[in-house]
């Protein structure tokens, strides 16, 4: 077996005040962690999350022992998305390609897993054609091709559309008072035992609409708020603050196994069960749950630029989408917005059964690792 190497990688100074840590501030670093097999260096391969840690990818070692080399990099935001930009994530990813490059490896491809698929399809968009000269709230991005080498192909799987979509999806209509993270109307509330699946044409809808209406809510509020921060005129007047968006984990798909069907258990990748989607929809630490103004703008935001469809579909490579059908956050919609994106450049494999993190299933892991070692040595 392979063995597990740490990565140190110095990445260029982002926004102003991103990180408490002075010396994280001031020489920011990313780090990773990568197998490389013996042998001739034939290609290579990063797995990377916004905010996700993916030094213990289940994909590190599988990989390794087929012939590929693989990292599991973490961005400067690992752990903390509250200031987290994503035009400065893809400046990390960069970063990592930089690495695999120097260590020798010319053949390398980005794997998209789970909330990382929106993000290779946004970093290998740029990378072909980099045209973003701005961060959605205005300020300069400092993006240079430079930073983002180009990559020979994108391995996409459990593959989330992106922040922006999930928020949209996934945020709670019941919410009657952004203030107060316990406020509800019942009429809404997917987790109300009144309001049990199966939901009819009627409710859904009205659902949809509600969902639209908080979201566009919150975006108005973002873009009011910081026009008046920056309307400040004093020096050292801010330019940005954080605030709280409360119930974000409220799917109908999450309890109705006949919306977007697929091998799922009612329940979410994170709480089995209503019950335990419901706790996960009022827990403190969940998705969007503390953001920036311009965090928001740039994740969460219907303007974020990291949609992944829209992204993949300008660039160019070849494209693998391992779908776990068994999947509780990706759904048969999600699996054909992505094929409609890539063309004829995707090819799609049918993972049967496989949960979000094949987490407990270990074979389903080894046919994932097979059909990605297989597909990327023979680009």
């Amino acid at each position: 077996m392979p063995e597990l190497q740490l990565a140190v990688i110095d990445v260029k100074p982002g926004a102003a005040m991103e990180s408490q840590s002075g010396l994280q501030l001031m020489r920011p670093r990313i780090y990773g962690a990568w197998m490389q097999p013996a042998g001739p260096r034939r290609a290579a391969a990063i797995v990377m999350h916004p905010t996700s840690n993916f030094m213990g990818h289940y994909l590190i070692a599988p990989l390794a022992a087929r012939g590929v080399a693989c990292m599991g990099l973490n961005s400067r935001y690992a752990g903390n998305d509250t200031l987290l930009l994503m035009e400065r994530v893809i400046q990390d990813l960069g970063a990592g390609v930089h690495f695999l490059r120097a260590q020798g490896y010319e053949r390398i491809v980005l794997i998209g897993n789970s909330g990382g698929a929106s993000l290779a399809a946004f970093y290998q968009a740029q990378a072909e054609r980099l045209d973003i000269e701005h961060m959605v709230d205005g300020d300069p991005a400092a993006l240079s091709p430079q930073d983002l080498p180009p990559v020979q192909g994108l391995a996409l799987c459990a593959a989330h559309e992106g922040r922006s979509t999930l928020m949209r999806n996934w945020i709670d209509p019941s919410l009657t008072d952004e203030h107060d993270g316990l406020s509800r109307d019942p009429a809404l509330d997917i987790y109300d035992a009144r309001n049990a699946p199966p939901y009819g044409r009627a409710f859904l809808e009205h659902f949809r609409n509600a969902q639209q209406q908080r979201y566009e809510r919150i975006e108005q509020w973002v873009e009011q708020r910081l026009a008046l921060l920056r309307s400040q005129a004093a020096p050292g007047s801010p330019r940005d603050e954080v605030f709280v968006v409360y119930r974000t984990h409220a799917d109908p798909r999450f309890l109705d196994l006949a919306i977007d069907a697929n091998d799922r258990a009612v329940g979410s990748v994170w709480g089995a069960g209503a019950a335990g989607a419901r706790a996960v929809n009022y827990a403190a630490s969940q998705m969007g749950r503390i953001t920036s103004l311009t965090a928001w703008l740039s994740q969460w935001s219907p303007r974020s630029r990291a949609d992944g469809p829209r992204n993949l579909a300008r660039t160019s490579v070849p494209v693998l989408l391992c779908t776990y059908t068994g999947d509780q956050s990706t759904f048969p919609s999600t699996q054909a917005a992505w094929l409609a994106a890539g063309g004829g450049r995707i090819r799609n494999v049918d993972v049967p059964g496989g949960n979000h993190y094949l987490a407990g299933q270990p074979q389903l892991v080894e046919q994932v690792a097979d059909a990605m070692a297989d597909w990327i040595l023979a680009l």
